[in-house]
């Protein structure tokens, strides 16, 4: 992954409280064996009707919202499902970053791990980006991963909480794998410790299983 240390971006409301992964990612789209074209089904029924004709009023839809990369979401986004999916369509789409009263756990995690920048803010300074993304069509958002900060060109001036081990995956460009690969020394030399103090132990399932 790319470290992330700053985003600036266009952003839009997204007024929708409860918003689940199957709404961000329908299942239909779930069918490859990779994480290539996702960006077609991202909220795939918000923007278009039965009848696959785009939907004038839903905001993505709208130009004046091209090309935003700062979604501002309702409280519990991306509840629901734990389809990873649901990131990868968002990232496809130029989301870089949600700001959300709250999110749905799975989504959360999956989300950090991907380098998709989640914030999560008070409803009240929620509803203001809100309202000046409404105001303001792509009014500006800039998120600060290294001082835990978020400003608007609207006023809107906020810090955020971030688990730290979060920041350093954001900071470094590391997902779950890479992280743990920074420890590799302490986990090898942990190994080597267990194993000396009790070699009986090692391989014992595969011993087990000889016939």
């Amino acid at each position: 992954m790319n470290p992330v240390r700053r985003i600036e971006g266009r952003s839009a409301a997204l007024r929708l409280e409860n918003l689940d992964t199957d709404q961000i990612m329908p299942k239909q789209f779930l069918r490859g064996i990779d994480k290539q074209g996702l960006r077609e089904g991202l909220l795939h029924d918000l923007r278009f009707d039965g009848e696959g004709r785009e939907r004038p009023g839903f905001v993505l839809n709208q130009p004046a919202y091209a090309d935003v990369s700062v979604l501002i979401g309702g409280n519990n986004f991306g509840c629901g499902s734990s389809r990873e999916h649901a990131v990868w369509g968002l990232q496809q789409a130029g989301i870089r970053a949600v700001v959300a009263p709250g999110f749905g756990e799975i989504f959360y995690s999956n989300a950090m791990g991907n380098g998709l920048l989640l914030v999560s803010l008070p409803e009240a300074q929620v509803r203001q980006l809100m309202d000046e993304a409404d105001a303001v069509p792509g009014n500006v958002v800039t998120i600060d991963v290294e001082t835990l900060s978020l400003r608007s060109a609207g006023g809107v001036e906020a810090r955020f909480e971030m688990l730290p081990r979060h920041q350093r995956m954001l900071l470094e460009g590391l997902d779950a794998i890479g992280l743990s690969m920074t420890y590799r020394d302490r986990i090898e030399a942990f190994a080597a410790a267990h194993w000396a103090a009790q070699p009986w132990l090692r391989d014992v399932a595969r011993a087990g299983g000889r016939r």
